[in-house]
């Protein structure tokens, strides 16, 4: 089995288990970003809503999307990291830098390779999230949509491709922003415990993929929260003045929240997030690195 082969379908193992994880917690962060200020007086208030109102399913509204998208996204991210991380290393290689076999990348190679990660993963994240949050905010009484597919048709029809790609500046720049936060942050505790310990990649715990992942999560939503709110907003929005449109453009709707909001909108759902992220990408990696050594003795 190729390598690409391997890390794409580990990479899909991952992200299979990140929505599995997180998505009770996502569908409380996308509802409290995108209602109007005072709806929720809190992460509990908007939860119990969800639960007295929808039903406990209702956590899971809107998972097929993400269940086949993110399983997609997050093989895409893998694959173009190991990817990027493999050309750097044989640059080093070549240059008689990075240890043996120019496998030891610096800071700023990691971040690099997560930067090309993330903008390899939006051109399919920007239409699977945008769907995604379309189901998870629309009226359980009188919803517009009947299913992701159904959504996809309706959008697409109505708007073209620029419909279904909605909000893709804001997804630009925190997917390449986010993630190579992310994945250096990660890489560099694998490293260290390699480095210390003296032991293969393949010999770390599992446990520590989990405390790797949290970590590198709560790192990324540090960088990336405040745009993501503004993602959300733009994804939420209608496609023309005619259906409700609100923002004119992302740099509009930047300056529409801050006025009418204040910088408080920008944090907005934040709890949820933060909650979230130590499982949701503690499972992710887990999930990965679990999933890769499997494949490594095929």
């Amino acid at each position: 089995m190729s390598k690409t082969v391997k890390d794409l379908t580990a990479g899909t193992v991952g992200g299979i288990a990140q929505v599995l994880v997180g998505q009770p917690f996502d569908i409380v962060k996308v509802r409290m970003q995108t209602a109007p200020k005072g709806t929720y007086s809190g992460m509990v208030h908007c939860a119990g809503g969800i639960l007295k109102n929808e039903g406990p399913l209702a956590f899971y509204k809107g998972t097929l999307t993400p269940l086949l998208g993110i399983g997609v996204c997050v093989s895409i991210q893998f694959g173009a990291l190991e990817y990027a991380k493999r050309l750097f290393a044989g640059q080093n290689s070549r240059l008689g830098l990075g240890g043996e076999g120019g496998k030891s990348l610096t800071g700023p190679q990691l971040f690099y390779s997560g930067v090309f990660a993330g903008l390899a993963n939006s051109v399919v994240s920007g239409p699977v999230e945008h769907i995604r949050i379309r189901l998870q905010t629309q009226s359980n009484t009188k919803p517009i949509y009947a299913g992701p597919w159904d959504a996809i048709k309706k959008i697409y029809t109505g708007h073209g491709i620029a419909g279904l790609y909605k909000g893709q500046v804001p997804t630009l720049v925190r997917e390449a922003s986010g993630y190579g936060i992310y994945f250096l942050v990660y890489e560099k505790l694998v490293q260290r415990e390699m480095a210390t310990k003296g032991i293969r990649r393949d010999q770390i715990s599992p446990v520590n993929p989990i405390l790797y992942g949290a970590a590198a999560g709560y790192a990324l939503w540090a960088v990336i929260y405040p745009i993501d709110m503004i993602k959300s907003r733009m994804q939420t929005d209608g496609f023309s003045p005619a259906t409700g449109q609100k923002y004119k453009s992302t740099l509009d709707c930047v300056r529409t929240v801050w006025r009418t909001e204040g910088i408080g909108a920008f944090t907005r759902g934040l709890g949820p997030t933060l909650i979230r992220s130590p499982f949701a990408n503690g499972a992710t990696f887990l999930g990965f690195e679990m999933a890769m050594r499997v494949l490594d003795r095929l």
